[in-house]
């Protein structure tokens, strides 16, 4: 169990923020550094195979690229206001592409190919965040956030879930019944365990994965939900919201970084070690190294 000793020094108007950690997540000496802003509003990150992070500036439609020698430069635009991401085994980039409801596979040559369109016929509440077992299945969340750029400003599903869609990407199937609004997902990378923060009832799950994809045994992880959040290789769950709380594999509160900003949407590993958290925050975009790595680099 890691002791926690904390001290924050928050510097008003400096980019960069002194973290003193005993025995944390963070690495000693680590600094809370913002690498940019000026955004509308940051979510989504994600890490290809070679350490890059993506992320989006979803209100203004685009999908933004920061690379290991630190540019950053606009990837796709217009990109179906991505919100969460995820790359898959093969090195493309799924979105939660909430403009028409639909999940997309964008190729590396920015080539978009629509995964999901409806279910069953209807639209999706708005597919917010995604997690690709080892298998390559998919972990869809699918909560009813109302976005300006809708032509529609009710929900065409009668509850918010998480959906599953098959490795064939054949079949999409509801796999829970009984959730307020889900948003935040990660899985572990032996695909037995997935995670579920409830960001409206302010709980995170914790169900076991059958071999045919659906959920059992679900749990109370933690009382606390999250919007987006990500897992390390020690089983720790990183949850946004008011800066980034990590808990240990047990549920237990460990650790809590402040976040000089309004709101922390997401959190994913990246760098070229994969040992570096990129935080998504209001209008910015934040790196934090740490002693541990990510659990789920690309491939």
């Amino acid at each position: 169990m890691k002791t926690v000793l904390v001290l924050l020094f928050l510097l008003m108007g400096s980019p960069t923020v002194p973290l003193t950690f005993a025995d944390s997540a963070v690495a000693p000496g680590g600094k809370l550094e913002k690498l940019a802003g000026g955004f509308a509003f940051t979510e989504g990150p994600t890490c290809d195979k070679a350490g890059n992070v993506f992320f989006v500036d979803q209100p203004n439609n685009r999908i933004l690229e920061w690379t290991t020698d630190g540019k950053i430069s606009t990837f796709m635009q217009p990109s179906g206001h991505a919100n969460g991401m995820m790359f898959d085994a093969n090195g493309n980039l799924i979105a939660c592409a909430d403009e028409h409801n639909e999940l997309w596979s964008i190729a590396p040559d920015k080539k978009v190919t629509v995964l999901v369109k409806n279910y069953q016929g209807k639209y999706l509440n708005g597919p917010n965040d995604v997690w690709i077992a080892p298998n390559g299945a998919m972990y869809i969340t699918d909560p009813f956030y109302l976005r300006p750029w809708w032509d529609h400003d009710r929900m065409a599903l009668t509850n918010q879930e998480v959906f599953y869609l098959s490795p064939d990407g054949k079949n999409l199937v509801r796999v829970t019944d009984d959730l307020k609004k889900p948003n935040g997902i990660t899985g572990t990378p032996d695909g037995k365990t997935l995670f579920v923060a409830d960001i409206q009832a302010n709980q995170t799950w914790r169900y076991d994965i059958r071999p045919d994809g659906s959920l059992t045994n679900k749990a109370l992880f933690c009382a606390k939900g999250s919007d987006g959040m990500t897992i390390d290789e020690d089983g720790d769950l990183y949850l946004c919201g008011r800066g980034v709380t990590i808990f240990n594999k047990t549920g237990k509160q460990i650790e809590h970084i402040d976040v000089p900003e309004p709101w922390t949407a997401n959190v994913s590993f990246g760098g070229k070690d994969h040992q570096t958290l990129f935080i998504t925050a209001s209008k910015s975009l934040y790196s934090l190294q740490l002693r541990v790595k990510g659990a789920n680099p690309a491939k």
